[in-house]
């Protein structure tokens, strides 16, 4: 940027090679090369630098090199470089950089320049540059200081002002607020005096005047000052003697003290109060020694304040008295005290804690504690409660029995309107006239037995069974009632209770089945039977995992959890409840559009999918919802719903969880066909209509088979050949999985036994399993077992696990895979790519071969991009020593490829179909 005129006389261009010292050219007054200086020029023309011994100390040391000298010093004069070749002769300029030296501190240089040349025009520049570290850091710290006095002045809680010859010139934004200012231009420039009241003002100028030097200060003195719109308020104000813009200025400095001055007017006004109280007042010191004693406590305890004040406040009550025993039992109690003639007080006490010591208000009741003392004789004995309400409806006396029936004390009792007592019938109403001693005073009339439920002052209830009467039946005018009442609370409650245990879950407190089949069935029927109801089927995902990982008091605990979310994310009016185990259900008549009871089963299912913390352990549950509704014409019942709900929550999970389903009748007849084929697959076995087919597998590079691979097959009596991607599936959702496990890996073990021997061939056996076999504990041994029964070498059977069941988890699987893998089979992945797995995961387990899916090996011949993911699964598989087998081949372009790609073995239509064992070996065999 360019600097201020200096005047300086110009200096010519040296013409020197770029790094070339500087000869002794005329510098005029742009500064003197030194320690933090150095000289340097630039031409414009050339294009070159040159500078002065020195500078390589301002750049960092005497070990740069010219050319590393050249280079820091261009980069630091660029901005100069290339903005003034235009400007005229003499103009000069000045630019602050900073850098960083060899030792990586960074460093700031001043650099101060001026064009040089003559009347047709500049030809270069000659400046100087000035190391100006030290100076900018003593600046910056200036600025911080500066910065740190001018926040706590604006921020200070203290209104704070600067007036100079009498006018405001500066105020912080306290004095904004005290002033009743909305913005600074509403105070300065206004003669100070504007806001100091008339009678302050004489002694404020005399303060002012008697501050003769700089930084002298005023003593704190009290000032009254006026805000912009009249009102006054009163001040603690310090005036210091100070300066402004360099010319003498006062700087006062206000502390609002209107409301201590309040305040004191309060302990006035309070004290005036304790003379004239009828109740004893007494201050003690922490130790019990008494500061203070009205003249009530010298007409309560016979003793002066002259005598009391610094006696021990025990021996002056006559008894022992603790002030923090007081409060730990609630602040008030009743005691006996002593007067000084020795005769006895019943005494009321408060107490409440002071900053050095306590306050003690004693009450005396000692005339009033004497004459209750005879009714209570009589009554205090009965467990009834017994009250006795006076002709104005207040309650006049109270036994003991009454007092804990209604939860308050007897002295809170007395003298309060009977009006006051909340009661209801067992509908929940208020009774007429709010309390039947009112009925009673006014007819005459006496009520007997009747049930309310009484609201305690607590916000707890009790049952009661009530009598209300006369006090004097033969004299109706005296109007005064006694009300009698027995707590029946606990025999209500062992009623209640036996029927919420009838209708409730006990674990989640939720309606149970049975609760939930009523109520559905009062939702379904009577005239005002809603437009549409609802009922949502919830069954947890993932729950039994939980229940078996981490044990049954965990499991209970996410129920619990689950039941509340699920009670929270309902209306008022619907219903939640367990029917067992882990499924829920919902019960709405709140909602009719689909889309509001789809947002509803999503509502539930993100509230059930929140993390549930149980023992420090974060767990995660989802679920699978069925949901079916009925209109207001539907004729099916409660049962009904509940079966098809049922229905759609199974759909849902087996369309893969953590989803929901609507009901519909296909769906219906679906899950009624799915359940009589589990049946009729269970009689399967027995009635041998299970057969394998074998498909062959193949060596790409010599043709030959090498292997089978055992599928299973299902021929029906009714419906002729089932698909396995039907019955599979059954199975596996079944404990048919495992038996049908068993079957097939001991008919296929013995049939490959036989043609091995027999066709004298070196032939593999592959066989799948599923991931419900893996959880199988006795799935090592039935392996073994068939081998050691058929006689099968162990390495010609190969197992083949699918990728998602290996990566459900891991661990698991790894101990069963190298279990079986010390029998001496071989082990494969089936399918691989279509699930989440690498490479490096399959590494860590005991794997022989990967069979590629045949999604990848359909377009290989014409996709270059699924040749290329062929071709890297080979390549990865091959580095881990695993045999790579291609599923799905169906003509010879795809084999051609897969040949290219050095995969090892492959399978498909191609190669040959799945057929029985008469068919792929022969008869013969």
């Amino acid at each position: 940027m360019e600097a201020d005129a200096l005047a300086v006389p110009g200096a010519g261009n040296s013409g020197r090679p770029a790094g070339a010292p500087l000869g002794n050219e005329p510098l005029g007054d742009l500064g003197l090369a030194g320690d933090h200086a150095a000289i340097w020029s630039y031409d414009f023309e050339a294009e070159t630098l040159s500078w002065l011994p020195g500078l390589e100390n301002l750049l960092g040391g005497g070990a740069l090199t010219e050319a590393e000298i050249e280079s820091r010093l261009a980069d630091l004069v660029a901005p100069l470089t290339a903005g003034t070749r235009t400007s005229p002769p003499w103009r000069e300029f000045e630019l602050e950089q900073s850098f960083r030296n060899p030792a990586g501190e960074i460093r700031w240089v001043r650099l101060r320049a001026r064009t040089i040349g003559d009347d047709n025009g500049s030809s270069g520049l000659l400046g100087i540059a000035t190391d100006v570290t030290d100076v900018r850091e003593n600046r910056q710290a200036l600025e911080d200081l500066t910065d740190r006095y001018r926040l706590l002045v604006e921020l200070s809680p203290d209104a704070v002002c600067v007036h100079e010859a009498g006018v405001v010139t500066y105020v912080n934004r306290a004095a904004l607020a005290a002033l009743g200012a909305s913005s600074t231009a509403e105070l300065i420039g206004r003669p100070i005096m504007d806001f100091v009241a008339d009678e302050s003002l004489p002694a404020l100028l005399d303060r002012i005047a008697s501050l003769h030097r700089q930084g002298a200060s005023t003593v704190p003195a009290d000032t009254v000052m006026l805000r912009l719109d009249g009102t006054k308020y009163l001040v603690q104000s310090i005036s210091v003697r100070t300066t402004w813009e360099g010319r003498p200025a006062f700087q006062v400095i206000m502390r609002d003290i209107s409301a201590q001055k309040a305040a004191e007017a309060t302990l006035r006004y309070q004290a005036a109060l304790i003379s004239h109280v009828s109740d004893a007042i007494i201050a003690t010191s922490g130790s019990g020694v008494v500061t203070s004693w009205n003249p009530a406590a010298e007409n309560v305890y016979g003793w002066t304040a002259g005598e009391a004040i610094g006696g021990t406040v025990s021996e002056l009550v006559g008894a022992a008295l603790d002030p923090e025993t007081v409060l730990r039992r609630g602040g008030v109690m009743q005691t006996t005290h002593r007067h000084r003639n020795g005769s006895t007080l019943a005494i009321r006490i408060s107490a409440a804690e002071m900053n050095d010591g306590f306050v003690l208000v004693c009450a005396d009741e000692t005339a009033r504690r004497r004459a209750e003392q005879h009714y209570s004789t009589v009554v205090a004995s009965l467990d009834e409660g017994v009250v006795v309400i006076g002709p104005g409806g207040l309650i006049e006396s109270a036994n003991p029995a009454a007092c804990r029936i209604i939860g308050v004390g007897h002295d809170d009792l007395i003298g309060v309107p009977c009006v006051t007592l909340e009661l209801y019938d067992e509908q929940g109403r208020i009774p007429p006239a709010r309390m039947p001693s009112v009925v009673t005073r006014r007819t005459g009339a006496t009520l007997t037995g009747l049930v309310l439920r009484l609201r305690r002052p607590a916000g707890d209830d009790v049952w009661i069974s009530l009598t209300s009467r006369l006090l004097t039946p033969e004299d109706p005018s005296a109007q005064a009632v006694v009300a009698s009442f027995t707590d029946i609370t606990e025999r209500r409650a062992i009623g209640e209770r036996l029927a919420h245990e009838a209708t409730h879950d006990p674990l989640t407190e939720l309606a149970n089945r049975t609760l939930v089949l009523d109520s559905l069935a009062e939702a379904l029927s009577g005239a005002g039977r809603a437009e549409l109801t609802t009922l949502l089927f919830i069954d947890l995902d993932k729950f039994k995992v939980i229940n078996d990982s981490l044990g049954h008091s965990v499991g209970d605990k996410v129920l619990r959890i689950a039941g509340e979310r699920l009670r929270r994310g309902i209306g008022e009016n619907d219903l939640v409840g367990r029917l067992g185990g882990d499924e829920f259900v919902v019960v709405t008549a709140e909602i009719t559009e689909p889309d509001e009871i789809k947002a509803l089963a999503e509502h539930l299912r993100e509230a059930l999918t929140e993390p549930i913390t149980v023992n420090g352990r974060q767990l995660h549950i989802d679920a699978s919802i069925g949901i079916v509704t009925a209109a207001n014409d539907d004729t099916r019942t409660a049962e009904d719903l509940l079966r098809d709900a049922d229905v759609a929550m199974y759909q849902a999970k087996t369309l893969g969880r953590a989803r929901y389903e609507f009901f519909d009748v296909e769906l219906r007849e679906r899950m009624q066909r799915r359940l009589r084929m589990e049946q009729d697959l269970r009689d399967a076995l027995q009635n041998e209509e299970l057969w394998t087919a074998y498909q062959p597998v193949v060596d790409i590079e010599s043709g030959e088979m090498v292997a089978v691979e055992a599928l299973l097959r299902w021929k029906h009596p009714a419906h002729g050949t089932i698909s396995p991607a039907e019955f599979i599936p059954l199975a596996e959702e079944s404990d048919l999985i495992n038996l049908i496990g068993k079957y097939v890996l001991r008919t296929t073990t013995r049939e490959i036994a036989r043609r091995r021997e027999q066709l004298g061939i070196d032939l593999n056996l592959k066989v799948n399993l599923s991931a419900r076999q893996l959880d199988d504990p006795h799935l090592v041994a039935g392996v073994q077992d068939a081998l050691k029964t058929t006689g099968l070498p162990p390495h010609a059977l190969t197992l083949e696990v699918t990728e998602s069941a290996l990566m459900r988890d891991q661990a698991a699987a790894a101990e069963v895979l190298t279990s079986l893998r010390d029998l001496g089979v071989s082990l494969a992945i089936d399918d691989f790519g279509t699930g989440y797995s690498s490479l490096a995961q399959l590494q860590r387990l005991p794997l022989d071969t990967l069979k590629i899916d045949r999604t990848f090996v359909t377009g290989i011949a014409e996709s270059r991009d699924a040749a290329a993911i062929v071709k890297s699964i080979i390549a990865m598989a091959h580095a881990v020593d695993l045999i790579v087998v291609a599923e799905g081949v169906e003509d010879e372009e795809q084999l051609t490829v897969l040949r290219e790609l050095h995969c090892d073995q492959a399978q498909g239509f191609h190669l040959g179909r799945p057929a029985p064992p008469d068919e792929l070996f022969g008869a013969a065999g």
